[in-house]
């Protein structure tokens, strides 16, 4: 018999099974992108090569540079550990300590720059891979530094009234009893940016777990290199005549050919690097927080996308920049726009100086995304606002691809082309 009954597809019905059409979308994916598989094939043949992956990283197999420099990185995190001793014994002064932190730390930043712009052989590659350890370390440095003074005003506190001794069974390490090598360098080591004195701990390594783990990292590497040989490079080849001769029309479609390869390489680096890499020193280290990410690709606005896909980095953010801001009389606004600022410097810092060129591409990609959270969380909402994220992902990113391989391609080799013309 006929009933009062909406229509599947209408926004009043409660049917919500769209698992067929969601199945469908997958399948569709699969052949167009199946297609461009074969178009690039038949087009470019095939341009994997190891050989060209391992001159990325050495332009001389006996010369390491990228690799001595990460090495070199321990004497800075020595240089911690000491300065910290001394600070818990009393023979420094809060503000000496200070000091002796924020010299260490400016040299952390500085040491890798100089190296890396006066030695030739350090490649892009090596280059990007040691600023990124300098950097991590820089970050990690701070919270040490931060988290060890919070402990000694704890104490100050604590012998000015002191309270009951703590009756638990669990066996704690408390400060100054941290300040050990093996306690720093299992921070160091350990999938966090934040320090705490006792991290919480997994009963035990799962081994099948550990090696699903290092098996994906195997894999997802060896896809990420040939994907980029194969896709990328000689889209970003073939760019570079319309970004010279300013040809709008084949820029953009240069430009949305480039947005799925590397959109699809940014996605396996995030689970590559997020999932497998954090995961797999976590269960080696036995370590117990493994919120590296949450639900980013829900996002509605930018400003959860930033706070969501890269979990330690926020964590530090907050504990360690933005609520000192709030702390000493900043607003919100201001301290939201300062964290900005200083996730710029460290992109432009991360492809700048690996590529010796200063061009502020990722520096200004960076801070416009201020305007732009402004403007998704006024004005687009639920589906809108995530499709906006996904959109500025997608299109953002080549754009400053694009930016930057033009630059360096002018001045590798249009001015190593134009020099013997001139003599």
């Amino acid at each position: 018999f006929s009933s009062l009954q909406e229509s599947m597809l209408s926004s009043a019905s409660s049917f919500k099974n769209y698992r067929g059409i969601l199945n469908w979308c997958v399948v569709m994916l699969v052949l167009s992108n199946a297609r461009l598989v074969l178009e690039n094939l038949l087009r470019y043949g095939i341009l994997v090569d190891p050989i060209q992956v391992v001159s990325l990283f050495l332009k001389d197999p006996y010369s390491w540079p990228a690799a001595c420099l990460i090495i070199v990185s321990n004497v800075f995190i020595l240089a911690a550990l000491y300065t910290e001793r001394k600070l818990a014994m009393g023979y420094f002064s809060e503000r000496f300590g200070l000091l002796v932190h924020i010299i260490n730390l400016s040299v952390v930043l500085c040491f890798p720059v100089v190296i890396v712009l006066m030695v030739p052989s350090v490649t892009p590659v090596g280059g990007a891979i040691a600023l990124g350890v300098y950097t991590i370390l820089f970050l990690k440095l701070y919270s040490y530094k931060d988290v060890n003074r919070w402990c000694r005003e704890r104490m100050q506190v604590k012998a000015r009234s002191p309270s009951p001794p703590s009756t638990e069974g669990a066996v704690h390490v408390s400060y100054p009893g941290n300040l050990s090598l093996k306690d720093l360098f299992y921070f160091v080591f350990a999938p966090t940016l934040c320090y705490e004195l006792n991290f919480p701990r997994s009963p035990s390594v799962r081994m099948s777990f550990l090696l699903r783990r290092l098996f994906e990292m195997l894999i997802l590497t060896q896809l990420l290199v040939g994907l980029t040989q194969q896709w990328m490079v000689p889209i970003i080849q073939s760019s570079m005549k319309p970004l010279q001769e300013m040809d709008y029309s084949r820029m953009m479609e240069r430009l949305l050919r480039l947005a799925v390869p590397n959109h699809l390489l940014w996605l396996i680096f995030f689970y590559s690097f997020f999932h497998s890499s954090m995961n797999f020193m976590a269960e080696l280290l036995r370590f117990g927080d493994r919120e590296f990410y949450r639900d980013w690709w829900n996002s509605e606005t930018v400003t959860y996308f930033w706070q969501n896909w890269n979990i330690p980095v926020h964590k530090w953010c907050i504990r360690h920049f933005y609520k000192p801001l709030l702390r000493k009389g900043a607003s919100k606004l201001v301290s939201q726009s300062a964290v900005f600022f200083a996730s710029a410097f460290f992109h432009e810092y991360l492809v700048s100086v690996p590529l010796r060129m200063f061009r502020l591409w990722a520096f200004m990609g960076m801070m416009a995304q201020i305007p732009l959270a402004w403007f998704v969380g006024r004005f687009l909402r639920g589906n809108y606002g995530n499709a906006a994220v996904w959109l500025s992902l997608i299109i953002g990113q080549p754009i400053a691809v694009l930016m930057y391989v033009h630059d360096y391609y002018v001045i590798h080799h249009l001015e190593e082309t134009a020099d013997p013309g001139a003599l």
